[in-house]
C-alpha cells in the first residue's frame, strides 16, 4: 500500500487499508481455526480409532464411541483456552474503584472489540509455545545432525556383515559352552540359565541383522546410494553453512532484544533494529521484488521441516523418559505417523515466531517506509530548511504511517508469551550446540541402525529395501 519513498499510494485510503487488514485477518482467523480442529478434534479421533483397532474383537460402532469419548476431552480443552484468552484482562479500567460488575463488563466490552483476536491468539500462543519445545527438542539436534550425516554417510554393508558373522560365532561359542555343563544330567545353576537366556536372544538379534544386511548389500537401493555418496556431501555442507546462517541471525536477532528491549514485562520487544543480522537485512530487500521474499520463506519453512524430521528419526517420540515410538522407513505404526503429523504441525507453528526471531523488521513492517522531518543546513546560505526523508519503519512509528502486520498481532498478542518465546531461543542455540559435538563425535551410522534393538515397529519379515 506504500511507495518506496514512504508515501501512500493513490488507492490506499482509510477504509480500503482497512478492508484489507480486516480480509487478511479473517483469512488467519480460518487458517488457524483449522489448525485447532486438526489438533484437537481431528488427529486425536484418528489416534484413538487406531488404538481401539489394535484389538480384535471390537466392532467399528465401539471403536467410534471411544474415539470421541477420548476426543471430547481434547475438545474440552481448546474450549478452556478459548475462554482464558477471551478473558485474560489486557488493559485494565481506568478507574482503580470499579466495582467488580464494571470489572466483567469491562471484559465482554474489550471481548468484543476484539472481535476474538484476544481468545484465538490465547489458543494459537499456547500451541505456539508446545511447537517451541518440540523445535527445541527435534528441530535445533536435526540442524546439526542432517547434514553431519549427509557428510560421514553410513558404514560399509559387507564389512558390518563380516563383523556380524563373527558375533554370531562367538555367542554360538558361548551357548555350546553352557550347554556343555548340563550333558551329564546336571540341571544348570541359575546364573547360567539367565547367562544362557541372554545369549539366545542375542543371537536371534544377530540373525536378523544378518538377515537385513545380507538384503541390503545386495539391494539396487545401496548400489544407486553409493553413487550419490558426492551429491550427498555437497548436500550436507550446504545444510551446515544454512544452519550455521540461521544460528547467526538467531544469535544476533536475541543479543539485541537482551541489549535494547524494552523488558521482559514488554515480551522483549525491539524499539529499532540495533544488531542488524542477514536475514533480517535480505527480506524486506526481496519483498521489493515479487515473489521472492514468499520463495526464500517457502525454502526457511522447508529446512525447518527437513531438519525436523531428521531430528524425530534419530531420536524418536518420546514421552519424557518413556520411548513411544521410533519412525522408520516403512515400518511405522499409524500412531506414530499421527503423533508425527501433530508435531510437524505445532513446529511449523512455532516457525511464525522463528522467522520474526530471524527476522523482526521483516514480519513486523516488510519493506515498508514512512517520511520524517530532517533539518539540513545549507553553508554557503547560512540558512535551514525542511526534507522529508523516507525511513524504514519500526516500532517508533507513528500508527498512521505503518501498518503492523496481522501475523505479528497473533504473535505477540499476550507479552508472557513473546518473553518465552525469547528464552526459547536461548534453549535453541544450546540444543543446537550440544547436538552439533554429540553429531561431531558420533561415528559413522550403521547401515540397519534401529534393527539391533527390540522394537515392535520393525519388521523381521520384510527388510526394507530404503534402510540404506
Amino acid at each position: 500500500m506504500k511507495n518506496q519513498n514512504g508515501t501512500f499510494k493513490d488507492w490506499a485510503n482509510a477504509n480500503v487499508s482497512k478492508q484489507i487488514e480486516d480480509t487478511v485477518l479473517y483469512g488467519y482467523y480460518t487458517l488457524y481455526s483449522v489448525i485447532l480442529f486438526c489438533v484437537f478434534l481431528w488427529i486425536p479421533f484418528v489416534y484413538f480409532y487406531y488404538e481401539e483397532k489394535d484389538d480384535d474383537d471390537t466392532s467399528k460402532c465401539t471403536q467410534i464411541k471411544t474415539a470421541l469419548k477420548y476426543t471430547l476431552g481434547f475438545a474440552v480443552i481448546c474450549a478452556l483456552l478459548l475462554l482464558v484468552g477471551a478473558f485474560v484482562p489486557l488493559n485494565v479500567p481506568n478507574n482503580k474503584n470499579s466495582t467488580e460488575w464494571e470489572k466483567v463488563k469491562f471484559l465482554f466490552e474489550e471481548l468484543g472489540s476484539s472481535h476474538g483476536l484476544a481468545a484465538l491468539s490465547f489458543s494459537i500462543s499456547s500451541l505456539t509455545l508446545i511447537g517451541m519445545l518440540a523445535a527445541i527438542t527435534y528441530t535445533a539436534y536435526g540442524m546439526s545432525a542432517l547434514p553431519l550425516n549427509l557428510i560421514k554417510g553410513t558404514r560399509n554393508a559387507a564389512y558390518e556383515r563380516l563383523e556380524n558373522t563373527e558375533d554370531i560365532e562367538e555367542v554360538e561359542q558361548h551357548i555350546q559352552t553352557i550347554k556343555s555343563k548340563s550333558k551329564d544330567g546336571r540341571p544348570l545353576p541359575a546364573r547360567d540359565k539367565r547367562a544362557l537366556k541372554q545369549f539366545e536372544e542375542r543371537l536371534r538379534t544377530l540373525r536378523k541383522r544378518e538377515r537385513h544386511l545380507e538384503f541390503i548389500e545386495n539391494s539396487w537401493w545401496t548400489k544407486f546410494c553409493g553413487a550419490l555418496r558426492p551429491l550427498k556431501i555437497i548436500w550436507g555442507i550446504f545444510f551446515i553453512l544454512v544452519a550455521l546462517l540461521f544460528v547467526i541471525s538467531l544469535f544476533l536477532s536475541n543479543l539485541d532484544k537482551a541489549l535494547h528491549s524494552a523488558g521482559i514485562d514488554s515480551g522483549f520487544i525491539i524499539f529499532g533494529a540495533n544488531l542488524s543480522n542477514p536475514l533480517n537485512m535480505l527480506l524486506p530487500l526481496l519483498q521489493t521484488v515479487f515473489p521472492l521474499d514468499y520463495i526464500l520463506i517457502t525454502i526457511i519453512i522447508m529446512y525447518f521441516i527437513f531438519t525436523s524430521m531428521a531430528g524425530i528419526r534419530n531420536i524418536g517420540i518420546w514421552f519424557f523418559w518413556i520411548r513411544l515410538y521410533k519412525i522408520r522407513r516403512g515400518r511405522t505404526r499409524p500412531q506414530a505417523l499421527l503423533f508425527l503429523c501433530m508435531i510437524l504441525l505445532l513446529i511449523v507453528l512455532h516457525t511464525s515466531y522463528m522467522i520474526y526471531s530471524l527476522a523482526p523488521q521483516y514480519v513486523m513492517f516488510g519493506s515498508q517506509n514512512y517520511l520524517i522531518e530532517s533539518n539540513i543546513t545549507y553553508d554557503d546560505h547560512k540558512s535551514n530548511s525542511t526534507l522529508s526523508v523516507p525511513k524504514r519503519c519500526d516500532a517508533d512509528a507513528p500508527e498512521d504511517q505503518c501498518t503492523v502486520t496481522r501475523t505479528y498481532l497473533f504473535l505477540h498478542k499476550f507479552w508472557f508469551f513473546s518473553a518465552a518465546y525469547y528464552f526459547g531461543n536461548w534453549a535453541f542455540l544450546g540444543v543446537f550446540l550440544i547436538g552439533l559435538i554429540v553429531s561431531c563425535c558420533k561415528g559413522k551410522k550403521s547401515v540397519i541402525e534401529g534393527v539391533d534393538e527390540d522394537d515392535s515397529d520393525i519388521s523381521d519379515d520384510e527388510p526394507s529395501v530404503y534402510s540404506a
